[in-house]
């Protein structure tokens, strides 16, 4: 069972290219390449604000090709990658385009773009049938994932896109192409208001829909993105369904405020609780 984890929050500190080279250090098998500064969307201003960012102007694919190569050098392949958001947008699919480009040209097999979140697995099947030509194109499956809206009277999560078992499984059946597989996010699984859970959505979807994953705590109540045993998720259950279904997709990290705790300075360090924290998952789905 090979680890990894999301490489956006290292690359806040200290540039994606160094941030590969920290995974690798700290033992990581792989990293998802996290493109979420390529667009980021303005709610206030409803629309994709300028990123003075190599991946949002017109040489993203040689600063690809650059970590392409430090990772290359580094022995860690890209095993997954991350669209920017929300692709309720319509400005979003340009880059949705180009995140796919990317995600190719630094060898993920899996790129996540999420659904759109207020629209019905038909709909989103019409939305993913657009982008599916192209992926295929370049060789990368798309992965939609459970998401979640929040409902601020209740205090709480509330259904949408994928956020339960049933529609999640509808939104991957209604496209029906093997380009188009599921990421579940265990910790959007484990929120309160949402009606579900990660096991669940796991025996739902079975092997040959659930191809990968991003794994976080929370109290079960926010969606957290902590590290896996700091907090109210129990994995024990979790990581046994994935090993009864016969899951072989890696276990991938999405811990962002993680390495904000540890700052560039000591984030060798943190990098390296990180990859313990995962691992240990990994061990216990390879003595199950």
């Amino acid at each position: 069972m090979r680890i990894s984890t999301e490489i956006s929050s290292a690359a806040l500190l200290v540039g994606e290219e160094r941030a590969v080279e920290v995974m690798a250090k700290a033992g990581f098998d792989c990293y998802d390449f996290s493109m979420i500064r390529m667009a980021k969307y303005s709610s206030a201003e409803g629309r994709f604000l300028f990123e003075d960012h190599p991946l949002h102007g017109p040489d993203y694919l040689k600063f690809a090709r650059r970590v392409r190569s430090v990772a290359d050098s580094c022995g860690i392949p890209c095993n997954q990658s991350h669209a920017p958001f929300p692709s309720h947008r319509d400005q979003v699919v340009p880059y949705l385009q180009r995140a796919i480009e990317c995600s190719a040209e630094v060898g993920a097999e899996i790129c996540v773009i999420h659904p759109k979140c207020f629209s019905t697995a038909e709909e989103n099947a019409e939305f993913y049938g657009t982008l599916l030509p192209f992926a295929k194109s370049c060789g990368v499956k798309i992965a939609t994932e459970n998401m979640w809206n929040w409902d601020k009277e209740k205090d709480e999560a509330f259904p949408c896109a994928c956020s339960t078992a049933e529609d999640f499984v509808a939104h991957v059946d209604a496209v029906n192409d093997p380009f188009l597989v599921a990421c579940l996010d265990i910790g959007h699984a484990e929120m309160r208001g949402l009606g579900t859970n990660a096991v669940e959505m796991i025996h739902a979807l079975g092997p040959d829909r659930l191809k990968a994953l991003h794994i976080h705590d929370n109290d079960k109540w926010h969606d957290s993105h902590r590290l896996p045993f700091t907090m109210d998720i129990d994995f024990l259950p979790i990581v046994r369904a994935l090993k009864e279904i016969g899951y072989t997709g890696d276990f991938t990290l999405e811990v962002d405020h993680h390495l904000s705790e540890y700052g560039a300075e000591r984030i060798e360090e943190g990098a390296k609780v990180m990859a313990q924290a995962v691992r240990k998952l990994a061990d216990l789905f390879s003595a199950s």
